[in-house]
């Protein structure tokens, strides 16, 4: 009897060990298959989610004010008028004109249209009325600041003459309390004042929502681009399209941001020297080491690099993509093995009419055409203010997918494969890349920008918990007509003879 209970208890011990090493070997083997074959599946999943927008998580866009919103001054309530002149490129220029509208409503000013430096830069003419759609401006704006044309003449000593702008330097970055103080002493003082330059000169981070918002309603309603940049930006994509998504990339591989950066090592000698020399012209003196700013994610991206990126994260040779860039430096050499890896690029010059190619108009172009891409990604993040101020159009737009490289993470991958430590190199890079938000709303932190992030100032969440998130009505005009009860229309004809 005992020795059958013994015998029985032995087979249970065995069956229970068989059991265990069963399940030991099953997990052994699900788990090199997840390294193996799962991360291609999940890899598969990934790409293909991504050509969607991102997870909003219940929030929208929205930049209607949530208190009331006062009308802004008549002409003889207004403390003068503000002059100012954009300074840098096409998206430097819109978010200083964003800052503008704001600065004038912090002074209860009367805003004169902004003034965009195009010759240093671009070296063409076209001006604020050549880019932006001007009625469209102003009549978005009428319940935020006062639009004019330009100065207003005045008659003293019984001659008429356009009053004069007393010229004022702003503090890079300056504070609300400088405008409400200084600028508005001086405005006061004159009758009108002219803040030149004027990129970067308020604050991003301001404690005032409403005054955040204004600025949200600046650049993602008010700033619409004219009918012409409008249509070839829109039958662009509708070519890129017609054979299904297509990503867009802003690839800043250019003269300029390479010699900010520092970034010279991978060049010949001779295009060192330019490198240096324009850095030298341009920037403050100092001695930048290569390595170490590639360590701290300080260097644009590669085209090779950039293709690294995207194949492993399972993008393949089909990918169509649209590069906005300007003139590459270093020539074929850097986009060869680009080209190799995606054959199918293109830019405004091969898919455009051709008509709007230079300038700010195809700065223009590119925009709206990364814009409205089903993946945008940048190579270079900052300081580059069309990267951010796309990735924080499209977050407003939609949360429309964004690929942000970690350029810090892939430094030492990429180092590596420059030694020839290539092996797992994919994996690596996915384990990067896959650990991002990818367009999805989430918190700004510092030193993410509030053009590159507007949330939680610029968004609301349609069953929100917290009732500071509770969403307004969907129309910002819709609120504002409600506070005003106002249906006038502005001209930009009245506005001129003001």
């Amino acid at each position: 009897m005992r020795r059958g209970l013994r015998s029985k208890a032995l087979l249970c011990r065995l069956w229970v060990a068989v059991a265990v090493l069963v399940t030991g070997t099953i997990w052994l083997w699900s788990s090199s298959s997840i390294v193996l074959l799962g991360t291609y599946r999940v890899q598969d999943f990934f790409v293909n989610d991504l050509w969607r927008t991102a997870d909003s998580n219940g929030w929208r866009a929205s930049s209607a004010p949530r208190t009331y919103w006062l009308p802004p001054p008549t002409e003889s309530e207004s403390n003068g008028y503000v002059r100012v002149r954009c300074n840098g490129g096409l998206t430097q220029q819109r978010s200083a004109i964003c800052n503008a509208v704001v600065v004038a409503r912090i002074m209860n000013a009367t805003l004169v249209l902004p003034e965009l430096d195009t010759n240093s830069y671009w070296h063409d003419e076209s001006g604020f009325v050549g880019i932006y759609d001007v009625p469209h401006f102003i009549k978005t704006l009428k319940y935020d600041v006062r639009i004019v044309m330009s100065l207003p003449k005045i008659t003293a000593e019984g001659k008429t003459k356009k009053l004069r702008a007393h010229k004022m330097e702003p503090p890079r970055d300056a504070p609300v309390t400088w405008y409400r103080t200084t600028a508005l002493e001086k405005i006061r003082e004159y009758g009108a004042i002219y803040l030149t330059p004027f990129s970067h000169r308020l604050a991003e981070e301001i404690d005032e929502p409403e005054l955040q918002r204004l600025r949200c309603r600046v650049n993602y309603h008010a700033l619409q681009f004219k009918p012409n940049i409008r249509k070839t930006s829109s039958d662009i994509v509708n070519k890129l399209r017609s054979e299904g998504h297509f990503m867009s990339i802003h690839l800043r591989f250019e003269l300029d941001m390479l010699a900010y950066a520092g970034c010279i090592d991978i060049f010949t000698p001779k295009e060192q020297e330019i490198l240096l020399k324009y850095r030298e012209e341009h920037f403050a003196t100092k001695k930048l080491v290569h390595r170490e700013r590639r360590l701290i994610g300080k260097c644009p991206l590669t085209p090779e690099e950039v293709g690294l990126v995207i194949r492993a994260m399972g993008f393949d040779n089909t990918t169509r993509i649209y590069l906005a860039s300007g003139e590459l430096f270093g020539g074929e050499r850097f986009m060869k093995p680009f080209k190799a890896m995606f054959p199918r690029l293109e830019n405004h010059s091969m898919v455009g009419s051709g008509k709007l190619d230079k300038g700010l108009a195809g700065s223009a172009v590119d925009y709206m055409v990364c814009l409205l891409s089903d993946i945008f990604m940048p190579t270079y993040d900052g300081p580059s203010n069309f990267a951010n101020n796309l990735m924080g159009h499209r977050l407003y737009s939609g949360f429309r997918a964004t690929i942000t490289p970690n350029r810090k993470a892939l430094a030492p991958i990429f180092m590596d494969m420059d030694e020839g430590h290539a092996s797992g190199y994919e994996e690596r890079i996915r384990q990067v890349m896959f650990s991002t938000h990818f367009g999805a709303p989430h918190r700004r932190i510092h030193p993410e920008s509030f053009y590159t992030n507007s949330w939680p100032e610029c968004f609301c969440q349609m069953n929100a918990r917290n009732q500071a998130d509770q969403c307004p009505p969907n129309n910002v005009h819709d609120v504002l007509e409600s506070q005003f009860h106002s249906t006038g229309e502005v001209s930009v004809a009245a506005s001129a003879k003001r």
